[in-house]
């Protein structure tokens, strides 16, 4: 092994996606944005297509276009696509699009004219998260849709939307949020619009809220193993899911240092007993959190050692105990699934003050992805 790789267990990715088919009559949307939450595109792409899934889901629509020029045919759809994309690229790979502006609407309506395409798209409806979709500009919106459908211009094939609490089973804005997203559908229905595809369900509304799952459910994080929510939702075993990924590096360094030995920059951390120390190598240019704290640390030689100091560019130090049997070149592993007694993606998330999405997405480039099937 390399100072560090991160392995990505296909099967585990396999073993999500039939957990999801036995809680939804639905289609299933891979979600494998952001290069598939760290854990790597094309292979999880592949995986999750070999599982019999329907849809693929980007954010970029450059991640869309890589996925059809790597061979993918099944449906997919990219959701964040700012004015000034390379819409006729899209439109030529029969990518669907999602539309939540006139600005955009506009600029797709022209790529498609200049290659005699008809664009698919799928309307996002703001439903109170007041982030992407069409909000108080509905009506306008509605206005040019009709015309541009009367024209041919266009094909409505989607309607869609983002819960904003669907983690909080119990709140009621997730309610609010499907009871207004059912009232514009019936808006657009009323008009002659009738869309094949609705979405709303994101991995908690999934496991949570059965009635919006619609046509289709949008499968992010829970392809991954992890949970959406660990404190209300509780923890991946508890789900039935199996994280993917598995962070390894090694001890650059083991050394015995006194009590009372400051460690890292800014001398933050002093050793409160005689012990050994080990140099793990990875750092924040790898994605390791600068502000992890000692809830976070490595397991090694048949033991858990806790982060001591802060986290380095490159590196960062964890105290193995004076009574350690770990040695210079040993593999660590930094997290993974917890079942041999490492420390979990959930764990270095606590110790970082953030969720379990953000420790998979950073892990860099400079971190080699590789394959098994365990």
């Amino acid at each position: 092994m390399s100072r560090a790789v991160a392995e990505i267990n296909l099967n585990a990715i396999e073993h999500n996606l039939k957990l999801v088919k036995n809680k939804t009559n639905s289609k299933i949307l891979a979600v494998v944005k952001a290069d598939a939450y760290g854990h790597g595109l094309i292979p999880v792409a592949q995986a999750a297509v070999d599982s019999g899934v329907d849809w693929l889901g980007t954010a970029l629509l450059e991640e869309a276009i890589i996925l059809r020029k790597n061979g993918f045919k099944l449906p997919i759809i990219a959701w964040l696509t700012p004015c000034g994309e390379d819409f006729e690229s899209a439109l030529n790979l029969n990518i669907d699009l999602s539309i939540s502006s006139l600005e955009v609407l506009a600029e797709i309506v022209s790529a498609a004219k200049k290659i005699g395409k008809i664009p698919r798209l799928h309307i996002e409806i703001d439903t109170g998260m007041s982030r992407g979709g069409v909000g108080e500009e509905w009506e306008d919106f509605l206005v040019q849709i009709g015309h541009l459908l009367t024209e041919n211009k266009i094909n409505i094939v989607g309607v869609w939307s983002h819960f904003a609490r669907a983690d909080e089973p119990a709140e009621v804005m997730n309610s609010q949020q499907l009871s207004f997203f059912n009232d514009r559908v019936l808006k657009l229905n009323a008009m002659g619009v009738n869309p094949e595809f609705l979405h709303l369900a994101n991995s908690a509304a999934v496991i949570t809220f059965k009635d919006s799952h619609k046509s289709i459910v949008r499968w992010g994080i829970g392809l991954y193993g992890l949970s959406p929510d660990v404190e209300n939702l509780g923890d991946s075993k508890l789900i039935g899911l199996k994280p993917a990924m598995r962070l390894k590096a090694k001890l650059n360094l083991v050394k015995k240092v006194k009590a009372g030995s400051t460690v890292g920059y800014g001398a933050t951390a002093i050793t409160k007993h005689d012990t050994k120390l080990g140099v793990v190598t990875l750092g924040y240019a790898d994605g390791i959190p600068r502000n992890a704290n000692n809830l976070a640390g490595v397991f090694v030689a048949g033991q858990r050692a806790p982060l001591i100091g802060r986290v380095s560019m490159d590196q960062f130090v964890v105290d193995l105990g004076i009574d350690s049997l770990a040695k210079t070149g040993d593999e660590v592993i930094v997290f993974g699934s917890g079942i041999d007694g490492e420390y979990t993606i959930d764990e270095w998330a606590k110790a970082c003050g953030t969720i379990n999405y953000e420790i998979v997405t950073r892990i860099g480039p400079r971190v080699p992805r590789i394959y098994t099937r365990e």
